[in-house]
């Protein structure tokens, strides 16, 4: 048979005919006929081969030869084949070597594939189903004009997390009242935490809620529902910040402190206490180093025990709530220290081996926190990123501040900001710099004028305190 390239091309199918039986039956025959042709071919290179080798062995070629050339000649021919055959052999063996861990290359890939998408697609599953979770809320505004420096902040993440201590849900047992003996929404925790681009630092700022602020116009917020209506309450002057919860919800309290300070709002977290205990319980206590007893007035005795001390979910509420402590130099500024103490110490917890190496309770502890939270840009990706922060960190780089106040009540009995020294504290936020030494000396016009008042006076300047109060976890 002549080589396939030699063949009449009119004489075989056309794959893009119709497959009917004779084509079926045309297309055998072509593929026949194409399989005989290679095997034809490869015959004929072998036998090319063997002429070669008896012609180089042919008697002409021996008799030109001396007798030794000649014996040189009929040994080494033999040693030739044998040195071939052996070269074959070692190919042979090494192609189905290679050949073996190619498929197992291909099979490992693959079940790597599988595992990676397994797992990708399971966290992933499992991050849709907690975020669906969380109650969504109308709260940022990220292209206030407000907001300063926007660019220095372009990939930085600002926090607000406010402590929502209305009434609704809680029981008789738990002694905080109703929603009927205590209507409304109020925030008795304000504060924001600030991670810039480089995640080298983390500083947590509190606002007291007796701030005096000049709030804005703002839309009335509903707590029943989560959510602002149609209804707009008029802006006042030297109003009490927690005023801004009240009345607007999320949204309001946003604007105020992003007026405040100038950074860029980009999360809100907003955290009911009625479902605080729940969360603490959920990674079974959080372990805080606890300086005075805390004997409150009207909570009684939260805690006595002073140094680490391992607390419960009923406790830790009591703990952040309790304003009217024993010893307290004033009931706002006690409870921002407790209150931050806390919060660090909770995410260290969640953060720590104990919790996200154990499914079920990070699993409770999510559960909880979606049920007890809402916010804006809120979800399991943004709260490990805070966590994370505060975990991964050297205590040192982790600061917490109080906003800088003249350190007493005003005859309204709000607490007034000192406006250079805050200034300065958030211009160092925004653009990534070394803060401002709490200690300097309040500028003599933004003092507080002398008064006839017998109660102490409140936290002068910048409080001041860092993770180094030796908050810990368990675990």
């Amino acid at each position: 048979m002549p080589p396939r390239g030699e063949l009449d091309p009119l004489t075989m199918t056309d794959e893009m005919e119709a497959i009917d039986e004779a084509t079926q039956y045309r297309r055998k025959i072509d593929h026949t006929l194409a399989r005989f042709s290679a095997a034809h071919d490869e015959m004929e290179a072998e036998e090319a081969k063997r002429r070669e080798r008896r012609e180089r062995l042919s008697p002409t070629s021996l008799l030109e030869s001396t007798r030794t050339a000649l014996h040189r000649v009929v040994t080494t021919a033999p040693e030739e084949a044998q040195v071939d055959a052996e070269q074959t052999r070692l190919q042979e063996k090494k192609q189905r070597k290679l050949d073996r861990s190619a498929r197992f290359g291909r099979i490992a890939a693959a079940v790597v594939a599988g595992l990676v998408f397994l797992g990708i697609g399971g966290a992933w599953g499992a991050q849709t189903y907690f975020d669906a979770k969380f109650t969504q809320v109308s709260a940022l505004d990220e292209n206030s004009a407000d907001i300063q420096d926007a660019e220095a902040q372009a990939n930085d993440e600002n926090f607000l997390m406010v402590g929502s201590d209305t009434r609704d849900g809680a029981s008789a047992e738990e002694g905080v009242g109703t929603a009927d003996s205590t209507p409304g929404a109020r925030s008795d925790t304000v504060m924001v935490a600030h991670i810039p681009a480089d995640r080298k630092r983390v500083v947590v700022t509190s606002f007291p809620r007796d701030l005096e602020i000049n709030r804005p116009d703002c839309q009335k917020w509903d707590p029943a529902q989560n959510k602002t209506t149609a209804e707009i309450y008029k802006g006042a002057k030297f109003a009490k910040l927690n005023t801004a919860y009240a009345v607007g919800g999320p949204a309001c309290v946003t604007k105020v402190i992003q007026q405040i300070t100038g950074l860029r709002i980009n999360h809100f977290v907003g955290i009911d206490f009625n479902g605080f205990k729940e969360m603490v319980d959920a990674v079974h206590g959080v372990t805080i180093n606890n300086e005075i007893p805390i004997d409150d007035s009207i909570l009684g005795k939260v805690l006595l025990q002073t140094g680490e001390v391992t607390i419960s979910g009923d406790q830790a509420l009591n703990f952040v709530r309790a304003r009217h402590v024993k010893g307290d130099p004033t009931s706002d500024y006690g409870r921002i220290k407790r209150q931050q103490e806390f919060i660090g110490a909770l995410l260290k917890k969640v953060m720590s081996s104990d919790v996200v190496l154990d499914p079920g309770k990070l699993g409770d502890f999510i559960n909880a926190f979606a049920k007890a939270t809402f916010g804006d840009n809120l979800g399991v990706k943004q709260m490990m990123t805070l966590a994370q922060s505060m975990k991964g960190l050297d205590q040192s780089k982790i600061t917490f501040l109080t906003v800088p106040t003249v350190g007493m009540a005003n005859t309204r009995g709000n607490e007034v900001l000192v406006v250079s020294k805050t200034k300065a504290l958030f211009d160092a936020l925004r653009n990534n710099t070394a803060l401002p030494d709490p200690k300097a000396a309040v500028p003599v016009s933004e003092q507080a004028p002398p008064s006839t008042s017998t109660s102490k006076p409140k936290s002068s300047g910048t409080s001041k305190s860092t993770t180094t109060r030796k908050s810990t976890t368990t675990g």
